[in-house]
């Protein structure tokens, strides 16, 4: 095989490769996805955390989740959330309360990561028609009132 073979060959892997990456790692259904920032040392109760949807183009029933970002300096293995979302222009509201599980039986943190854990629990799924768009809160539910080693929460749409 020549030099010139061989970059060729070469270049159509690499290419190949780039696009087969490319293709898998695109979530193209996702409609919104946003993180918001707490403060590391104590996410108080009464700090709600807002995000607003824009305006779908499509109707239908889209899935949902929440994204905790938490480290080891949360004391405790679960976290109970309040979510609040209101729909325009029809004016609907739903709220959910989740308990979000961070640790096994054992104790051990399941999340992903080293220093900070990420950890994703679904919300049930929720009919928006075309033109809706979403004013979505998160509050904390647990009985302390400072809750620290929560460094971010998120909401994330999907069909």
């Amino acid at each position: 095989m020549s030099a010139r073979q061989i970059i060729y060959t070469l270049f159509i892997i690499v290419t190949a490769s780039a696009g087969a990456v490319a293709m898998f790692s695109c979530d193209n259904n996702v409609v919104y996805h946003s993180y918001r920032h707490t403060i590391i040392t104590g996410w108080e109760k009464n700090d709600t955390l807002s995000y607003s949807v824009p305006p779908l183009r499509e109707p239908g029933r889209y899935r949902q989740s929440v994204g905790l970002r938490i480290n080891n300096t949360y004391p405790f293995t679960s976290i109970t959330l309040v979510v609040k979302q209101d729909i325009f222009p029809g004016k609907r509201s739903k709220t959910d309360t989740i308990k979000c599980q961070f640790s096994d039986a054992k104790g051990y943190r399941t999340g992903h990561g080293v220093n900070y854990y990420q950890y994703d629990f679904p919300l049930k799924d929720i009919d928006l028609r075309r033109g809706d768009s979403l004013q979505i809160s998160i509050q904390h539910a647990m009985k302390r009132e400072m809750l620290p080693g929560i460094s971010d929460v998120g909401i994330k749409i999907f069909e």
